[in-house]
């Protein structure tokens, strides 16, 4: 193959519209932009969001409290959810995934302590409740925090 045989992709290449060349391309004399108004003149249109004068949707719906874009947030699994592996497994965050125990790590997982546990096992996890901790350690496991 030579530089001068390469192509693009079929399709991947779209041929540029050339309005206002001829009523015969279909696009000519108003360039597809109809007959006067705000939409023909150049630098016309309204703004995003504008509804007409309407109230705007971002203005009528109402708004309450704060949304902390810097909190951490964790996949959460409960004690009883760990009673699905052998006992003497390692459970971490990819085997959790891998289980679909949890969707998405987000932040790290947190392990809460709802429901009994009767497996032994090595948790690693970024947080756990204490009732969690009382809970595996009772069942002969360990907690790791990661």
């Amino acid at each position: 193959m030579k530089i001068h045989e390469l192509t693009p992709a079929a399709d991947s290449n779209k041929a540029v519209k050339r309005v206002g060349r001829g009523h015969g391309s279909g696009n000519g004399k108003t360039a597809g932009k109809g007959h006067k108004g705000q939409n023909a003149r150049s630098g016309g249109g309204v703004r995003i969001g504008f509804e007409g004068g309407q109230m705007p949707l971002a203005r009528r719906i109402p708004k309450r409290g704060f949304n902390n874009i810097f909190a951490t947030k964790y996949a959460i699994v409960n004690v009883s959810d760990l009673n699905k592996f052998k006992d003497g497994t390692v459970v971490d965050a990819e085997l959790l995934k891998a289980a679909g125990l949890i969707k998405k790590e987000y932040d790290g997982v947190k392990v809460l302590g709802n429901g009994e546990l009767t497996a032994q096992l090595t948790v690693k996890a970024a947080k756990f409740s204490q009732s969690a901790v009382e809970k595996i350690e009772k069942a002969g496991g360990k907690t790791e925090v990661m």
